[in-house]
């Protein structure tokens, strides 16, 4: 019991929360660099349908993870309050990926009191909630922090990697062809 209690504390803090399926989540803030609105995403062949692709944000390619897909849910459905979140995904090594994540759309920031966030409730051992920080309490709902560097797995990382890799270089004719 007191390991889940000292879990807590470390969860609270200003949070940029958003709505994903009707659920709310939180991200903390500094992780964020920006919010921008929808812009268009150009799909990369081969790549799973969690990664809905690449945008082009000033110059710099990012690849954008639909995130409602990752975690399992029904795919988006885009309108005007769709944006794309980017952050900074510390990987294992100390590297780290600049991408977009693709929510419903975007609430406020909220700093959540440490008497406001709860440890993740614990489930069955098949369930994995690593990702998710804790959960905080804010006006009538419940918001689930997330943990951005575990909100996808190392393999679908992995393929968000090679997706702007695959995206930056999808413009360059390839060598021999004209």
């Amino acid at each position: 019991m007191v390991a889940s209690v000292a879990t807590a504390p470390a969860s609270a803090g200003k949070y940029l929360t958003f709505s994903l399926a009707g659920e709310h989540y939180g991200l903390e803030i500094l992780r964020v660099q920006e919010i921008v609105g929808l812009l268009p995403i150009t799909r990369v062949p081969r790549l799973p349908e969690f990664v809905a692709g690449v945008v082009n944000l000033r110059g710099r390619i990012i690849p954008v993870v639909d995130l409602r897909l990752a975690f399992g849910l029904e795919g988006s459905a885009m309108d005007e309050r769709t944006c794309v979140i980017v952050v900074e995904v510390l990987r294992p090594g100390g590297n780290s990926t600049i991408t977009g994540v693709l929510v419903d759309a975007v609430s406020d920031v909220v700093d959540f009191a440490e008497e406001t966030v709860e440890a993740t409730p614990e489930f069955s051992a098949d369930v994995d909630t690593s990702f998710i920080k804790g959960v905080g309490r804010a006006e009538d709902r419940v918001v689930l922090l997330l943990d951005i560097d575990r909100a996808l797995s190392n393999a679908q990382m992995e393929i968000v990697e090679r997706a702007a890799v695959d995206g930056s270089s999808s413009g360059e004719p390839e060598e021999g062809v004209s």
